[in-house]
């Protein structure tokens, strides 16, 4: 799940360099911290959030078989 989120941040932003993704496993979930330059923050989340919320469905939908419920957290 990491390096997916990962390849879609660094296709969607300017600096692909400050992509950092983060993941932290408990029994039942999972979270994902992803954190971009501040300059590329509105290209994450997208227009009225569009494109953090693809990310989240796309991520749900992966997370089928594991059985564990995925968040992800943008940090500024």
């Amino acid at each position: 799940m990491k390096k997916l989120v990962e390849e879609i941040a660094k296709a969607l932003v300017d600096i692909p360099e400050e992509v950092s993704v983060h993941e932290i496993e408990s029994q039942q979930s999972v979270v994902i911290e992803l954190s971009v330059a501040k300059q590329d923050l509105g290209k994450i989340i997208g227009r009225k959030g569009q494109n953090v919320q693809a990310i989240r469905t796309i991520l749900n939908a992966a997370s089928g078989k594991s059985k564990k419920r995925i968040i992800l957290e943008l940090i500024e």
